[in-house]
């Protein structure tokens, strides 16, 4: 017996041990039995896949009544791809990346829908050990160094719309550095960060972990800052899919859901189920990393690559009493603000409309409240990020323009 299989045995007799009566318990032949029992989801190598993979490992999915067929993606571009003609029925996706298919952004238009969020926090801007060597290990320091050794300086995102690049593009300019026309951004699958940095394709990155960490441990990179420093508790990875698959196959929508936010539940529970998590997506099957590399700042415990090492209580969360799965709608209008901000778009969209189109709170509500799970009130939140500026959604085409740096 494989490690990964004795592991699915020790994880479904733990999970034989969770609520088993949400909503009645597993589906029975009716009319909430899921209409498509295999659903194929694709993922990226990323800790923040963890609920999604959990839900299958831990057999979460069949108390729903689904089967959960794993797919491992190369990078964001293919998983859009895949989604928009139906490869994939659902993906472990960047929030931007499905807004960007909705409004026709960085590849094919189609209808999307936000299902949940999959995680809040947990991703980091990193830069090259040669810019530390020079002082640069912060905003504010990058920017002095960059003014004064005038070359071209490259950054990478992973995906044009995706949540990444735009935090790279708020970090830099926060900093005064104007991503546009003072730096160059590229585009980089998060498992090849660290090799391309190593060659020195990129002075630094934004990604998720384990790739920050990876980059410490292998001595070519240090944490300038995590992005709960940009914002804390920000929207990251979402369950994305079609507007069409929702519609054809609503109980198994759900049923997806509720597998994939008891899964969150359970990491999220104790630093026990956090470690098993980390154990298993380590494998060559999901991460392909060190468990070592994804276990320290799943629990909070951090290190910059410099000497310093603190404990982060805004940490990667995948639950958090039902605040990360809640799809608000001022979180996909946020992102739409900064591809605005950025030209990715050129007009400002109705940003209320879109986002209602997109993220499915209707849907959310009727899950979390068969789950007994609570759900935030208001379908908006507010929130400082690293400017000072605060979000609340209210005006968000005044807050796009508002900005000093911008397209």
């Amino acid at each position: 017996m494989s490690p990964s299989q004795i592991q699915r045995r020790d994880f479904i007799g733990l999970a034989a041990g969770a609520a088993l009566s949400v909503s009645g318990g597993a589906w029975a032949a009716g009319s909430d039995k899921p209409e498509k029992e295999e659903v194929k989801i694709g993922f990226i190598p990323l800790t923040d896949c963890a609920s999604v993979v959990m839900a299958s490992v831990l057999g979460l999915d069949k108390k729903y009544g689904v089967k959960i067929v794993l797919s491992k993606e190369a990078s964001w571009a293919g998983v859009r791809d895949k989604l928009v003609n139906g490869e994939l029925d659902m993906a472990h996706v960047l929030y931007g990346l499905i807004y960007g298919v909705h409004l026709g952004v960085s590849g094919p238009k189609k209808d999307m829908a936000v299902l949940m969020g999959l995680n809040h926090n947990g991703q980091a801007i990193t830069l090259s050990k040669a810019l530390a060597d020079k002082g640069a290990v912060d905003g504010p320091s990058l920017a002095a160094l960059m003014a004064k050794e005038k070359r071209e300086y490259t950054f990478a995102g992973t995906f044009p719309t995706g949540t990444h690049a735009m935090w790279m593009h708020y970090w830099l300019a926060a900093a005064g550095i104007n991503p546009l026309s003072g730096a160059k951004l590229i585009t980089v699958p998060p498992p090849q960060m660290v090799a391309n940095m190593r060659v020195g394709n990129m002075d630094g990155f934004c990604v998720g972990e384990p790739w920050n960490q990876r980059a410490i441990m292998d001595g070519i990179g240090v944490t300038a800052n995590t992005t709960q420093e940009i914002w804390k508790d920000h929207p990251e990875k979402v369950l994305g899919t079609t507007a069409d698959f929702m519609k054809k196959y609503p109980n198994t929508t759900r049923a997806v859901m509720m597998a994939v936010i008891e899964a969150g539940q359970w990491i999220d529970a104790n630093l026990s189920n956090k470690m098993k998590m980390a154990e298993t997506i380590a494998g060559k099957a999901y991460v392909n990393t060190s468990v070592d590399a994804i276990n320290q700042r799943i629990l909070g415990r951090y290190q910059n690559g410099r000497g310093k090492s603190w404990d982060d209580a805004n940490h990667m969360k995948f639950f958090n009493d039902g605040l990360v799965n809640f799809p608000f709608l001022s979180d996909g209008m946020w992102f739409l603000t900064q591809h605005k901000r950025w030209g990715l778009i050129k007009q400002h969209p109705d940003y209320l409309a879109v986002a209602k189109q997109v993220n499915q709170v209707d849907l959310y509500r009727s899950v979390a409240s068969a789950m007994k799970i609570s759900v935030p009130k208001d379908v908006m939140r507010t929130s400082k990020l690293i400017d000072g500026v605060v979000w609340d959604g209210k005006d968000p085409a005044k807050y796009a323009d508002g900005f000093k740096i911008k397209a």
